[in-house]
């Protein structure tokens, strides 16, 4: 082969590899932000990447595009491995007419995402765009939809992550949307439908973009994210924390870590965590910390709706997926924004055979007309859907309160739930005792000399007859009443009975969650 055409060959990669040029690349990094390769360097194993489609140009003639070709046209795609398992990416290229997409672009990520349904491994999309490439027209328009059904189809068969590292608006926010974790860097990446501009133009209202839609908004107020991080360093970072706990596809098992951990290991402090008193808050997550591998808990959406906790640990080195009522906010009741989150992480976990594990301790779903008029029956309904239709094996532990639906709801046995544990300090009622007795016995304390003393009489004999998990027990509704010393021990060795599981829904094309 002659030296000129390796010459040519070389001078390509390099043209490629300087992106948008060495000016923009220099505001990128002002900014705060790093380019796309140097982004692909911290989320891939060193040395993995193999790229894609490195030197398409876009096909556009109109506004004096034929004169404005980049290698590459503004997003790297290709594979690599995370941890050793192989991935798919593709990382937006802002120094590159502002990473917007064109037609080229769209079927640069379009053949990646083909590509890891083939062969049945994750996809890892970074973004960083100013949005649709106005010169193409509909063009850029009919790429996002190929995007947007690539992700839909995809949904439930690999899993599908986005970090937004940039600006992300338009119709662009639709992809990350509906792809299973999205995270976000705090000051310089944003996301919105519509931009402040136009918000003050149509409704005269005025906020920033960092108000309107950067990682604070979204991981606090909307849900949108489900992580927000302080630097693009943490947020890779965290990504590739995250994939410790994911199968490739859903026809895998999630990977095993093994650990010194013992499964039989007893916790003292377990014993007195939940308090004696049934209005007492206290901190879910330090039972949850206990009783997992190594005391390691990798929570998801910490800050939005913090009345419920989701993510994941591993139990005798399998991962699996908790949902716990947290009673030190909101004491633990269920609302919209709870239900919300707590559903889409259960029916994640469900897709990817991450077995559920519930700790329980819900007085019941939110009252007020904010959640009545919001649809709390709808929304609570989600909840109440996706553990229904799991079918990954699921364990419950009650630790204190279960009151009505509520009680119904959370991965109940009546739901299918495969292994239902509760503590000598779990109540399990329609209602609590105080409401309870306002029902039954109001004609009464309004007949008695001495009302107060009557209703506390009443409400005494009620908790001492329901106020417990015994009856539950007694119907086998509950299958032990454990101390909670032995939590571990005892979802470690269920675990590992119901790890086998074949559970089956009814044969159907989809059915109609409450949306």
């Amino acid at each position: 082969m002659s030296q000129d055409k390796l010459d040519e060959l070389r001078r390509r990669h390099a043209q490629a590899e300087l992106a948008g040029g060495e000016e923009r690349v220099r505001r990128q990094h002002k900014a705060g932000k790093r380019t796309a390769r140097e982004r692909l360097d911290l989320l891939l194993d060193p040395g993995s990447f193999m790229e894609i489609d490195k030197f398409v140009v876009h096909q556009s003639h109109d506004f004096d595009m034929e004169n404005q070709k980049v290698l590459g046209d503004g997003v790297v795609t290709g594979s690599g491995r995370i941890h050793g398992r192989p991935t798919f990416v593709f990382a937006q290229d802002f120094t590159v007419f502002g990473g917007s997409l064109s037609e080229a672009y769209a079927r640069k990520i379009c053949k990646v995402m083909d590509l890891a349904m083939k062969t049945g491994a994750p996809v890892i999309g970074l973004n960083d765009s100013g949005g649709a490439r106005i010169q193409e027209g509909v063009v850029s328009l009919a790429g996002y939809a190929e995007i947007f059904l690539r992700n839909t189809l995809a949904s439930g068969v690999v899993p599908q992550i986005s970090a937004v590292m940039g600006p992300c608006a338009g119709g662009a926010v639709y992809s990350p949307a509906i792809t299973d974790f999205v995270f976000m860097v705090k000051n310089t990446s944003y996301m919105f439908v519509t931009g402040p501009d136009v918000i003050r133009a149509v409704t005269h209202e005025e906020v920033s973009a960092e108000d309107l839609g950067g990682a604070t908004t979204h991981g606090t107020t909307s849900g949108v994210a489900h992580f927000a991080a302080d630097s693009e360093e943490e947020c890779l970072a965290l990504i590739r924390e995250l994939m410790t706990f994911l199968p490739q596809n859903n026809l895998e098992d999630p990977p095993l870590q093994p650990t010194q951990d013992p499964v039989d290991r007893r916790d003292e402090s377990l014993q007195t965590i939940v308090p004696d008193q049934p209005n007492k808050p206290y901190d879910m997550r330090e039972i949850v910390r206990t009783v997992l591998d190594d005391r390691y808990f990798f929570e998801v959406q910490a800050t939005f709706a913090p009345n419920i906790i989701v993510g994941f640990g591993r139990l005798g080195g399998r991962p699996v997926g908790i949902v716990a009522n947290q009673p030190a906010h909101l004491a633990g009741c269920l609302d919209i924004n709870a239900s919300l989150k707590a559903a889409r992480f259960v029916r994640f976990c469900d897709c990817f055979n991450l077995p559920l594990v519930t700790f329980e301790d819900v007085p019941g779903f939110l009252p007020g007309t904010a959640q009545e008029f919001g649809g709390i029956i709808k929304h609570g309904a989600k909840l109440l859907f996706a553990f229904c239709e799991a079918t990954v094996p699921k364990l419950t532990v009650i630790t204190r309160k279960a009151y009505g639906g509520a009680y119904c709801v959370m991965s109940s046995k009546h739901i299918r739930g495969d292994a239902n544990f509760a503590y000598p300090t779990a109540e399990i009622a329609v209602m609590g005792p105080d409401g309870a007795v306002n029902i039954l016995y109001r004609r009464e304390t309004e007949e008695a000399t001495d009302a107060a003393a009557f209703k506390e009489e009443k409400t005494r004999e009620y908790r001492e007859k329901f106020a417990h998990p015994y009856v539950a027990a007694e119907r086998g509704y509950i299958d032990e009443v454990i101390e909670p010393r032995d939590t571990r021990a005892r979802l470690c060795a269920a675990l590992e009975l119901i790890r086998t599981k074949r559970d089956a829904n009814p044969p159907k094309k989809h059915g109609n969650i409450p949306l």
